[in-house]
């Protein structure tokens, strides 16, 4: 059989179709028109394409951004005066051998008396009379400030206020005229993947610019119990602490202050305080040197999900009241031990660390709403806020399993411990590496209370045990020193 006779056919056939297809287009004048269209429809398509590449590759200008903010921003150098032993004898006697190598290279003996250590920081102008905004640690026991302006004059400065808590300080210097401000902005606005540029004195390099995006917001990285970070991951370096974070509207959003390394350099984690919270404090440290905050009375911990697991919450949220002050508010507002606190004065609160910095924002005789969680079921207090005292609202959280031996507590252990009264059963060994040991339980630690039962004696505790589901968790109060905490412990 002729296999190629059929194809022959086809190809003859869509030959003829196209021939006639050009030959129509071409007689009616279409085969012009088409050819002219579909010429600027590729240009079209091309222009567009270039259009999208050019917006996709634009930046921000952080060359006008840096020319704005950047004769705001100051360098700022301390002196401070270490005190040591005068005439201290040398460590290894007579004939010390680090006291021969010095002669040796130095030129004279190891320096024993007060010694000068230098600072170096950053910090930038808030109003035109020559207030500056900086960092606690920068200016925190400088015996002499020296601030640099960017065009290289410089100038004494004087402490107007500090806060240790937020690292929070104010400087003033007199420069005899008006200078450049830079504006803090609302940080709150600020979105996490949002563009920011850094302005500071890297190891002594003045007014470096680095740029990068918030990386997140709310961080808590222990360094204080009034933590709200803003992570960037712009570069932030030793000596960048006090400068501003800056968004693309030329608004100071947050102040650099700490960066997460193990080599001592950037990594691209970097930390600044959110100016929000920043102005809330300026007029207490303008007026009084100092930062007066609102106080509740209690200390709280975080609860976790065994905890929350123990208190028949859904999620772990809110802060767990460990300990209520006596005679303080929150006990004058009706606050037992054991209580959720999950919103204030309209605010929720998600986590722990959430509640000191609000019932620090609040003003000291002013009256907040609490609704708290009891055995389950909602409740609104009101409470008149206090003034807080040099004291710390926060204890850590903890959480555990068993593995402890206790016994009940006699009068010389209450004694011993500090008790009121001989009550409740006293910790006496942790098996090390148990879940108890683990967990944190300590030695002396007495329990109160068990899934919220009040545990007098061997029989209470026994009894708590007995009704234990399994797999489900154990929620004790332990008295520990002064305080109590609150431990979820799991079978």
């Amino acid at each position: 059989m002729d296999m190629g006779t059929p194809m022959r056919k086809t190809i003859k056939l869509y030959s003829a179709f196209a021939v006639g297809l050009f030959c129509a287009l071409a007689g009616a004048g279409g085969l012009a028109d088409w050819y002219n269209s579909a010429i600027r429809s590729a240009h079209a398509g091309v222009a567009e394409s270039g259009a999208k590449t050019v917006a996709a590759a634009a930046l921000p200008d952080f060359a006008s951004l840096a020319k704005k903010l950047g004769p705001a921003v100051v360098n700022i150098s301390t002196t401070q005066v270490r005190r040591t032993a005068e005439q201290a004898p040398a460590p290894f006697g007579e004939g010390d051998p680090l006291g021969q190598f010095w002669e040796r290279f130095f030129g004279g003996p190891i320096p024993r008396g007060p010694q000068r250590q230098a600072g170096l920081g950053s910090g930038f102008v808030i109003d035109r009379d020559g207030t500056i905004l900086t960092n606690y640690h920068v200016v925190d026991g400088a015996q002499k400030i020296v601030v640099k302006l960017s065009d290289g004059r410089g100038f004494d400065a004087k402490v107007l206020g500090k806060d240790q808590k937020t690292d929070i300080a104010i400087i003033k210097i007199s420069a005899g005229h008006d200078l450049p401000v830079a504006t803090l902005g609302d940080s709150d606005r600020l979105e996490v993947g949002e563009w920011v540029m850094a302005i500071g004195n890297p190891f002594g390099l003045d007014h470096t610019v680095t740029s990068g995006i918030v990386s997140a917001k709310g961080r808590h990285i222990g360094a204080g119990p009034y933590e709200d970070f803003i992570q960037t991951d712009a570069s932030i370096n030793p000596g960048n602490s006090g400068g501003p974070l800056i968004n693309l509207r030329g608004e100071v959003v947050g102040i650099n202050t700490a960066i997460f390394s193990q080599s001592g350099g950037n990594i691209g984690i970097g930390f600044a305080i959110p100016t929000n919270l920043v102005k809330e404090l300026l007029p207490n440290l303008k007026d009084n040197g100092k930062v007066v905050r609102g106080y509740l009375g209690v200390t709280i911990q975080k609860i976790t999900p065994e905890i929350a697991e123990s208190l028949g919450m859904k999620q772990p949220s809110g802060a767990l009241v460990a300990d209520v002050a006596k005679a303080g508010p929150a006990e004058r507002a009706g606050i037992k031990t054991g209580d959720v606190i999950v919103e204030f004065n309209g605010k929720e609160i998600k986590d722990s660390g959430e509640l000191p910095l609000q019932a620090a924002r609040t003003a000291p005789g002013k009256q907040a709403q609490l609704r708290i969680l009891r055995n389950g079921k909602e409740l609104t207090l009101p409470l008149t806020v206090g003034e807080l005292k040099e004291r710390e609202v926060v204890a850590a959280a903890q959480s555990g399993g068993l593995g402890l031996a206790v016994q009940p507590v006699t009068a010389s252990i209450a004694a011993k411990l500090g008790l009121e009264r001989a009550e409740g059963l006293v910790i006496t060994s942790i098996k090390p590496g148990s879940p108890a040991d683990e967990a944190g339980l300590q030695r002396g630690d007495v329990i109160a209370e068990i899934n919220r039962q009040p545990v007098r004696d061997r029989s209470d505790y026994d009894r708590a045990m007995e009704k234990t589901e399994k797999g489900k968790s154990l929620l004790f109060l332990v008295r520990r020193g002064e305080g109590s905490l609150f431990l979820a412990l799991k079978p």
